[in-house]
């Protein structure tokens, strides 16, 4: 009996952080419903990176939830979002840190059939084009401004040179026969479209950075209330040792995501409903979420040497410059302001 105790003493002495003790309850607001998108939180969950660091952390579903919003009114302590919407919600109030880039890129792209006369973004002039709402409209918004077009999503346009028709995402319910063009993440709605029966090659896809219209999209955030915080859920630990916990399992899980490719895609299944599946002969979850993946993966780790989760100062200036310039935005926020770049320098 004695030497099962020891044992026991032994085991729970060299368990990693956090195992051997009441793991801190976290949640974290992702932007839609479970996907590969969110790839890397859900590895991190699954493959025991969280509970390593001493965090139960709950992937809270997006679907129609403004994250910025639930972050900042404390329904989550951690969240991704797009910038833009980040710097909308800032506009009315809601302050909210940001603590790490994980997608470098911006995968928002606007798609055409290859014989629609549409082959760049200048000739979506009187043409009808899908957008997206709750709060993802912002990055058609940026796009149609820096080309010099006005559309009837600014009510005060009499005549809007874009006809933007606002739907919920599925391209199949307005591609092609309700709008010229669709928005479409390079990682979903892309190969949706695909799975409707339109090959790549025979689809114009239209990429904002052409017309430097790209805005950063899937970022880390917190409240600046969190991360003071002295004592976070009574866990003893404050909330910005918290915050580092939480990135350094987060980036693991992106890391083993991209490296572990169908492995991935299993964990990402695993928690998925319908909205895991995609669109006519790429209905298969598995299909899509395997597209999915691989195209995250190129947006989270563009380049061999990109270091997952890097903050970037100068895309993020950029991106605040564009906001102001098509009026999306009225401040024109600084670096300082917005970006808390001291939790990720900490893990380095």
């Amino acid at each position: 009996m004695k030497r099962s105790a020891l044992s026991v003493l032994s085991l729970l002495v060299f368990l990693p952080v956090g195992m051997a003790q009441e793991l801190i309850p976290v949640n974290f607001q992702s932007k839609w419903f479970p996907q590969a998108q969110f790839a890397g939180y859900f590895v991190a969950q699954d493959k025991g990176f969280y509970a390593e660091e001493g965090l139960e952390v709950t992937v809270l579903d997006g679907g129609n939830v403004n994250p910025t919003v639930a972050v900042a009114s404390g329904n989550a302590d951690f969240g991704t979002d797009w910038v833009a919407n980040i710097l909308t919600q800032r506009d009315q109030g809601l302050e909210v840190v940001i603590l790490a880039q994980v997608y470098q890129t911006s995968g928002y792209r606007l798609v055409a059939l290859g014989n629609s006369g549409i082959e760049e973004i200048a000739d979506l002039a009187g043409r009808r084009v899908g957008v997206w709402g709750f709060g993802n409209e912002f990055a058609a918004e940026a796009v149609f401004s820096a080309a010099g077009f006005t559309s009837n999503l600014d009510p005060t346009v009499t005549d809007p040179d874009i006809d933007a028709v606002v739907y919920a995402f599925d391209p199949s319910l307005v591609f092609p026969n309700e709008v010229d063009a669709a928005s479409a993440m390079t990682y979903n709605e892309l190969d949706q479209i695909v799975g409707l029966g339109y090959e790549l090659n025979t689809l114009n896809v239209l990429d904002p950075a052409s017309i430097g219209a790209d805005l950063l999209e899937d970022s880390i955030f917190a409240t600046p209330q969190t991360l003071a915080t002295e004592d976070f859920k009574g866990s003893g630990l404050s909330g910005r040792e918290v915050a580092e916990r939480f990135l350094r399992a987060t980036i693991r899980g992106w890391e083993y995501a991209i490296e572990n490719q169908e492995e991935a895609v299993q964990i990402v299944l695993a928690h998925c409903g319908d909205t895991c599946a995609g669109s006519g002969s790429r209905q298969s979850p598995l299909i899509h979420q395997t597209w999915q993946m691989a195209e995250v993966a190129k947006l989270v780790r563009p380049a061999p040497d990109t270091q997952v989760g890097a903050l970037n100062q100068e895309a993020f200036e950029r991106s605040v410059a564009l906001l102001v310039d098509v009026g999306l935005i009225e401040n024109a926020y600084t670096w300082e302001q917005v970006v808390d770049p001291s939790v990720y320098d900490a893990l380095q």
